[in-house]
């Protein structure tokens, strides 16, 4: 088993992935933070539906897809990363990214749990810029 280095990365292909191959579901090794990014993804109207499958070790999370039932194609475009833990990006609240003029969200890590740059620059908090999605 290889160790993920950047088990985020991971999780954005993975669902990528799935997509293009237009999967229903994708099952991915659960985490905290993966946790919170499936619940914006959900809020936000980019997934179908998910669920938390608690195990023993590291736990599960079953994300059901979403498609335009007429095109087929996925109600996420894009879904890419921001911040590289090699290469952190962190914005201030007045500089937080825009994702098409605000169409898109992006994920930002603030001190007050993960959140999306709308909520974050109404909250007038900063922090590590996770992911875009539109």
């Amino acid at each position: 088993k290889k160790m993920v280095t950047d088990p985020i990365s991971d999780f954005l292909t993975r669902v990528r992935n799935a997509q293009s191959a237009g999967h229903k579901v994708v099952d991915i090794p659960a985490s905290n933070v993966k946790k919170e990014i499936t619940k914006i993804l959900f809020e936000q109207g980019y997934i179908l539906n998910y669920k938390f499958e608690d195990s023993e070790v590291q736990g599960n999370i079953k994300i059901a897809l979403k498609y335009d039932k007429k095109t087929n194609k996925p109600a996420m475009k894009s879904i890419q990363r921001a911040s590289r833990p090699g290469l952190r990006q962190y914005k201030g609240s007045k500089d937080l990214p825009r994702v098409l003029n605000g169409l898109g969200v992006a994920i930002i890590s603030t001190s007050r749990g993960l959140m999306t740059d709308k909520k974050a620059r109404e909250e007038k908090v900063g922090g590590e810029v996770i992911c875009y999605v539109y």
